[in-house]
């Protein structure tokens, strides 16, 4: 009689390693199922492009930040409407000379548009928006009434108890 060792990896058991949803996301959302097609399907070049964006919250506003390489600010549309704030634009495709010979050609050209819903209380009136270096930076500042605003806690420490006659 033989006897095998085996080890919970022996069991198939897929294991937790972290997985990060908004990679997960991130990754869907960037798959084109067009790119394996040869060349002359998908109409010859690489389709769409989508920027990649960061989403933060900060005490007094909401930060979204775009990488937009070769996005002119003319071809770029910010809008808020209620709560919804929706960044749209495209990146032209360079023109290509008859005679030239490209080997690689992998970047994405096209319009893009991205919705983001906000909650209540930010403050329209006072939205920002910047495109330098190729990123776009938009932020949303918070109504003050809606920022957080510490509140301190009363208490009896102890010892400071009195004891009554």
């Amino acid at each position: 009689m033989s006897l095998i060792r085996r080890n919970n990896s022996d069991r198939g058991l897929v294991q937790n390693r972290g997985v990060d949803p908004f990679e997960v996301m991130r990754d869907l959302l960037q798959w084109d199922p067009f790119r394996e097609l040869p060349r002359g399907v998908a109409g010859g070049a690489v389709t769409g492009f989508l920027p990649s964006f960061e989403v933060k919250e900060t005490k007094d506003s909401y930060v979204f930040k775009a990488d937009l390489p070769g996005v002119k600010q003319e071809d770029l549309n910010i809008s808020l409407t209620g709560n919804r704030l929706t960044l749209s634009g495209q990146r032209n495709e360079e023109k290509r000379d008859e005679g030239e010979t490209h080997y690689v050609h992998e970047r994405g050209f096209g319009s893009f548009s991205r919705s983001f819903s906000l909650p209540e209380g930010i403050d329209a009136e006072h939205v920002q928006a910047e495109l330098k270096d190729g990123v776009l930076n938009v932020v949303v500042p918070k109504k003050p009434e809606v920022q957080p605003k510490r509140i301190l806690v009363k208490g009896t420490h102890e010892g400071d108890t009195k004891a009554s006659a």
